[in-house]
């Protein structure tokens, strides 16, 4: 069984060991790409559900979403975050809320983060899933809400 995730933020998509954090460059948390945010000057941006499922784990700064089928896929929005504690950082989600590829889940500013001196580079992590996993990974490539960036093989 296949599971195509798709573009949580509009931007330019990146490989995972690029990302400026040891933990997601070097997939501990599970393998995935990320996606450097597009940063027009200050303008807020939607982050989006990247599969269908079950809102699991919700802070201002990430998300998890659960499948169905029992897949997990994080998406991080920047990294270091977590210190802004919430600041920037708007939900339209509720823990426990089941949401469709695309729902908008957190309105944030990219730029705004990148001023506060934090990299908006936002991992999406297919959570504890093997390397091999993964196919067709856009990792060079502009994207929009919604593009594949990956499939996830069971």
């Amino acid at each position: 069984m296949t599971l195509p995730v798709h573009c949580p933020v509009k931007g330019r998509a990146i490989p995972m060991r690029s990302v400026p954090d040891p933990v997601f460059a070097e997939s501990m948390v599970g393998p995935g790409i990320a996606i450097d945010p597009d940063r027009a000057e200050g303008a807020d941006t939607d982050a989006v559900a990247p599969v269908d499922g079950t809102v699991v784990t919700l802070h201002p700064h990430a998300f998890v979403v659960l499948t169905p089928s029992g897949r997990a896929v994080l998406v991080h929005l920047g990294i270091d975050t977590v210190k802004l504690k919430g600041e920037g950082f708007t939900l339209h989600a509720v823990k426990g809320e089941t949401v469709r590829a695309g729902q908008r889940m957190i309105t944030w500013n990219p730029a705004e983060v990148e001023r506060h001196g934090y990299s908006p580079v936002c991992p999406v992590v297919a959570v504890e899933a093997k390397p091999e996993q993964l196919a067709e990974l856009r990792e060079s490539d502009e994207v929009e809400h919604g593009d594949q960036i990956f499939i996830w093989s069971a």
